[in-house]
């Protein structure tokens, strides 16, 4: 059970790990996992599970229902199924130590050019990595 939900850990594919992100796209995995790789951290990726289905609604009652006769008399169309869910992935380390928030903040975390991965750069804002001043230090 984790403190708080900046440190998560559970169990994936029978490996204790600190998660890293949930639900993420292939692409993400991939980035996330150079990342990581590159700063020596044993990476574990496996697929999330399906989303909670929404409960169905449920059908009116006859006696409650006080339809018109032409309403009735039409025949309900059949709901299309719903769209695929798109395939995701939930990120983790075996160091259940690692906390992402602690890292990127606590500039722990290099990127693959040397460089200190800073906020945007994790969030793929940024495409490249620059190492820049630290709101704590003066100038």
């Amino acid at each position: 059970m984790a403190i708080n939900q900046n440190h998560l850990f559970e169990e994936l594919n029978g490996i204790k790990c600190a998660i890293v992100e949930k639900n993420v796209s292939k692409e993400r995995v991939e980035f996330l996992k150079q990342i990581l790789e590159y700063n020596h951290y044993t990476v574990v990726v496996v697929p999330s599970g399906p989303a909670k289905p929404v409960p169905a609604k449920p059908a009116p009652d006859a006696s409650s229902a006080s339809a018109t006769n032409s309403e009735a008399a039409q025949p309900q169309t059949p709901q299309p199924p719903p769209p695929p869910q798109p395939e995701t992935f939930t990120v983790g380390v075996t160091d259940v130590t690692f906390n992402p928030v602690n890292a990127i903040f606590g500039r722990l975390l290099k990127a693959p050019g040397g460089h200190v991965v800073t906020l945007a750069y994790w969030q793929q804002k940024e495409k490249e990595s620059h190492d820049e001043i630290p709101y704590f230090v003066t100038k």
